[in-house]
């Protein structure tokens, strides 16, 4: 079989790990208490180059620039929860994304380093992964005046977005409105591909019944970041038979690095962007408890698969 991973290089390729392997960002308990410093210092030792923002990160660029400088990182992505869909937060939305853009300019001011961080987004209106609820019976459905303004909303942002030089990149979730494949056929199918972009999230889309794959080859052309996580198909089925919450499923252990579960086929994926060009960040996640899963074992576990597959 013909392959295109070769044109995945390391000039235009950029390899990141978001910081939820060393606590959860969303759910503060599941933490043992490593700080952030450490976390940075594993992330380069396991041989990254850059990093998603966590909420133990110091919010002052002055600070955190140059504790990223020293090991040789660089951030990947902020993230902003978007609440398009509810009434009266539109303006508190946009304010945020503007808020995060101004982060970044302060985070790369200055550098030529052509790694810049992509804007990633998510719309959290009516999203039931925070809750202490059954996570797949109780996700939002959008109406159409609700995907109006998520679409007008996330347009408003990608302008802002491209106006810094910035890519807003969507993140379809669990426990969200566009979680399914029918949702985020829409989202792709109503948004202008030069202000709205995919995030590529392998194991949140394989968890909601997504063929990660075949979204990979449909929207090549449009996914501009990758988070490559791998699930574990037994914990899905448990969260399914027994109504288990997002955070359960987070605490049984329903996500783990790639080529570490039930994904088979990331290989395809990565050829799939390479054969369109793909350039930007892929960062590997995984969103498990660090009690349980030691953090630079599975980041080291990650960046080796990463190396057999790339080569590098």
């Amino acid at each position: 079989m013909t392959t295109h991973l070769h044109r995945l290089t390391p000039a235009k390729v950029w390899l990141g790990v978001i910081p939820t392997l060393w606590w959860n960002d969303d759910f503060i308990n599941i933490d043992i208490g490593i700080p952030y410093e450490q976390a940075l210092s594993e992330m380069a030792l396991a041989g990254y180059v850059g990093c998603g923002v966590g909420h133990k990160y110091p919010t002052d660029p002055k600070i955190l620039r140059p504790v990223l400088e020293l090991r040789g990182l660089r951030i990947s992505e902020p993230w902003v929860s978007t609440y398009f869909t509810i009434n009266a937060m539109k303006r508190h939305t946009l304010d945020n994304v503007d808020a995060q853009l101004d982060f970044l300019e302060a985070m790369e001011g200055g550098s030529d380093d052509p790694r810049r961080a992509d804007l990633v987004v998510s719309e959290f209106g009516g999203a039931v992964n925070p809750l202490p609820v059954a996570l797949f019976p109780n996700c939002p459905d959008f109406s159409d005046d609700q995907w109006k303004r998520l679409i007008e909303g996330l347009h408003e942002a990608g302008e802002k977005a491209r106006a810094r030089n910035r890519r807003l990149c969507y993140h379809p979730h669990l426990g969200t409105g566009v979680m399914n494949t029918e949702a985020i056929h829409r989202l792709m199918d109503e948004t202008d591909p030069r202000l709205v972009n995919m995030l590529l999230d392998t194991a949140h889309q394989a968890a909601a019944g997504v063929d990660p794959l075949a979204l990979a080859r449909k929207y090549a052309h449009r996914i501009k970041h990758v988070h490559l996580k791998d699930i574990r198909a037994e914990v899905v089925t448990k969260i399914h038979k027994e109504g288990l919450s997002f955070q359960q499923g987070i605490e049984a252990g329903i996500f783990t690095v790639p080529g570490d579960g039930s994904i088979g086929t990331f290989p395809e994926i990565l050829d799939a962007l390479a054969e369109a060009d793909f350039a930007g960040w892929i960062c590997v996640e995984a969103e498990q408890d660090p009690a349980k899963a030691n953090p630079l074992q599975y980041a080291k576990m990650g960046r080796e698969y990463l190396r057999k597959l790339l080569g590098w």
